[in-house]
């Protein structure tokens, strides 16, 4: 259903009542100009209204409006108005008109503009699907949730990713951030979960899979060869397991997690640094594993930098973990619904970057159980 057919909907005016504003104007207009001196012309404002619906009304309703304040503006002229007056009612009849014509253009190339924003946004949400599937809400003895932000209003989708998936090792996650903005940004966020629902499934060692994610990306970026500026991206790995109150993670160069047991609150920080990924071989470096007790009723919390770089009007970062340590949460969605309330209060709804957090808690069930297929 396009614009035009759908602008004198009910329920469209009582969602959108500016739509009105034009209407309002020419009323009000009317009445004043019948109710004082025919030397002031008042009626002159009326041409205001077909330039006010140029900016939200179809094509055909503005030159609609455009001869209704022309046929207003000639009755006013004839009823109050005097012979000698003419010829400054040609002079505004030929405003009236010459803007009205110029309105219809205007709308014309507002609705194309808005036409070709809905394609954008079409497939930025198609891509958004691809990229951002639906985090389960449970995996293995593990609740999940996820929660993805924008910086900007009409964006759907940038550098910002994370995955969780249940494989033959336990439940593997990734919440990573590529360096850079727009399409750049978005194919090697691609790259890399492309390759890692691959590899997740059959590296059994952690830091292998980093390697592999590392390897990938590499070869996305030598695809990219007349690109001049290579990209990276910081990435945490997670490995929770069914079997054993443990987790294991690969921080390669990405805002360390927090811990939140128990009322207290902790930053997990690696015991030793492991490289972004598409750095590993420039760097020489090795992936590191860190293991981490994550006993039931535990929580973690995964984030990308937009979390603590978002700013309030001071230009203060955000605080995240004095804020977590206020929170009384006991599930991952509870959680992450007091994180997105504190940074939009933070920030006072702005966003300096986007934003990806995710959420998980142990639960006992299957605790204790048999070992994983693959582990020993």
């Amino acid at each position: 259903m396009t614009h035009s057919s759908r602008l004198w909907r009910a329920d469209l005016l009582r969602e959108e009542p500016v739509l009105l504003a034009p209407l309002a104007l020419i009323a009000v207009v009317t009445v004043v100009a019948v109710l004082t001196p025919s030397p002031l012309y008042f009626s002159r404002f009326l041409v205001i209204a077909p330039a006010l619906a140029a900016s939200m009304w179809p094509v055909i309703e503005t030159v609609a409006l455009g001869l209704l304040v022309l046929a207003i503006d000639v009755l006013i002229a004839v009823t109050i108005g005097t012979p000698g007056e003419m010829h400054t009612q040609l002079f505004t009849s030929a405003m009236i008109a010459g803007v009205t014509a110029a309105a219809a253009y205007a709308s014309h190339v507002r609705q194309q503009r808005e036409e070709h924003l809905a394609q954008v946004r079409s497939v930025a949400e198609t891509t958004q699907k691809i990229l951002l599937r639906p985090m389960p809400h449970r995996l293995g003895r593990f609740d999940i949730d996820a929660l993805y932000l924008a910086a900007a209003t009409q964006a759907r989708v940038g550098g910002d990713f994370y995955e969780a998936l249940e494989t033959p090792y336990g439940v593997r996650l990734i919440i990573g951030d590529v360096r850079g903005k727009g399409l750049p940004a978005v194919g090697a966020a691609s790259a890399i979960l492309g390759s890692f629902r691959e590899a997740a499934y059959d590296e059994p060692d952690l830091a292998r899979l980093a390697r592999r994610l590392d390897v990938s990306m590499s070869r996305y970026e030598s695809l990219l060869s007349g690109d001049n500026v290579e990209s990276f991206a910081t990435v945490l790995l997670a490995q929770f397991l069914d079997d054993r109150p443990v987790v294991e993670i690969v921080n390669c160069g990405h805002p360390s997690p927090l811990l939140l047991r128990a009322g207290a609150v902790r930053e997990v920080t690696p015991t030793a640094p492991s490289p972004p990924i598409n750095m590993g071989a420039l760097l020489g470096q090795d992936y590191q594993i860190d293991l981490l007790p994550f006993a039931a009723g535990d929580q973690l919390l995964l984030y990308t930098d937009g979390v603590i770089e978002t700013r309030d009007h001071t230009g203060a970062f955000f605080p995240l973990t004095q804020h977590a340590g206020q929170w009384d949460a006991d599930s991952p969605s509870r959680l992450l619904e007091q994180l997105h309330t504190d940074l939009v209060h933070y920030g006072h709804g702005r966003l300096d970057d986007d934003i990806a957090v995710v959420a998980v808690r142990a639960t006992d069930d299957r605790l204790g159980g048999p070992s994983s297929p693959g582990r020993p």
